[in-house]
């Protein structure tokens, strides 16, 4: 009992999740997208250039059901039932929200509406992806469109239909400047979304290779408090086996592990790599919620 209890918690949490993304998106179309014709790919950003070249005779969230339903039907003949009831609901809702927040623009500026209306829409997709769900769109129809013709990706796919949504935008507005705004709404989507499905965190990966890999090792764990881990390398010209440090710092402990690394060896090799999320002991908790 109590675990079907929780799973219908989890179901609850996923749909008010979802329904917080679509109201965020349906924001970012109806006050800063749509008023300016800034298209940033997808459905809606085709909505936008109907709505423009009708003389808003046809609405976003018209556009938004008479396209995603064929989609999202089609979907489930091709690829079967994983698209699910999520991405049903979060496109009805998509196109409530857009019918029901009042459409008035924020700012009349473009790159004000393109840098705000990318954010708000990348931040309220990212939240529907991260509550399992999805709007349908342009990354349904690539995966529709690479079942059939395999010959190119489902992200090439993705990018060629938002690309001639973006270019579509420039033509009907007349206007060159408004499919580059476009095209800086979506980058910044896009790059939005990575950070709310990576997360917020921010932690440097060091790879160390060491002549004293065992004093090196033994001064991280002592000054640095962080766990380290030895991984087995050969030299490639020499042969030779080499013991290849691996440490995962915060960025406080970054210069001071730096400097560790120089005291020790000065002639060590260091690598250090960008790690966005870090799952486990020391920093963020393992879950599935």
């Amino acid at each position: 009992m109590e675990k079907v209890n929780k799973r219908w918690y989890r179901y609850l949490i996923d749909y008010v999740g979802i329904t917080i993304g679509t109201v965020v998106m349906a924001i970012s179309i109806n006050m800063f997208l749509d008023p300016n014709t800034i298209a940033p790919g997808g459905v809606t950003g085709l909505g936008i250039v109907i709505k423009k070249l009708t003389g808003g005779l046809i609405s976003v969230d018209v556009t938004n059901l008479v396209v995603n339903i064929p989609l999202f039907i089609g979907g489930v003949i091709v690829l079967g039932k994983s698209f699910g009831a999520k991405t049903l609901y979060a496109t009805l809702a998509l196109s409530l929200f857009i019918r029901v927040i009042p459409a008035k623009a924020a700012t009349t500026e473009l790159l004000l509406a393109a840098i705000f209306g990318g954010v708000l829409i990348g931040l309220g997709l990212g939240i529907v992806f991260k509550f399992g769900g999805t709007t349908g769109g342009t990354d349904l129809a690539g995966a529709i469109l690479n079942k059939y013709f395999p010959g190119l990706t489902v992200a090439t796919y993705m990018m060629i239909i938002d690309f001639c949504v973006v270019v579509t935008s420039g033509i009907v507005d007349r206007k060159i400047e408004t499919g580059l705004y476009s095209v800086i709404a979506l980058y910044i989507l896009v790059k939005v979304i990575d950070l709310i499905l990576e997360g917020f965190g921010y932690a440097k990966a060091f790879f160390i290779i060491s002549n004293d890999p065992q004093n090196m090792g033994k001064a991280i764990l002592e000054e640095i408090d962080r766990g380290v881990t030895v991984l087995k390398g050969e030299g490639m010209y020499t042969g030779e086996e080499r013991d290849v440090l691996l440490c995962i710092v915060n960025r406080s402990q970054l210069t001071k592990l730096k400097k560790l690394v120089h005291t020790i060896d000065p002639r060590a090799f260091v690598m250090v790599t960008d790690t966005h999320e870090v799952l486990g002991e020391g920093f963020k908790k393992i879950t599935t919620e």
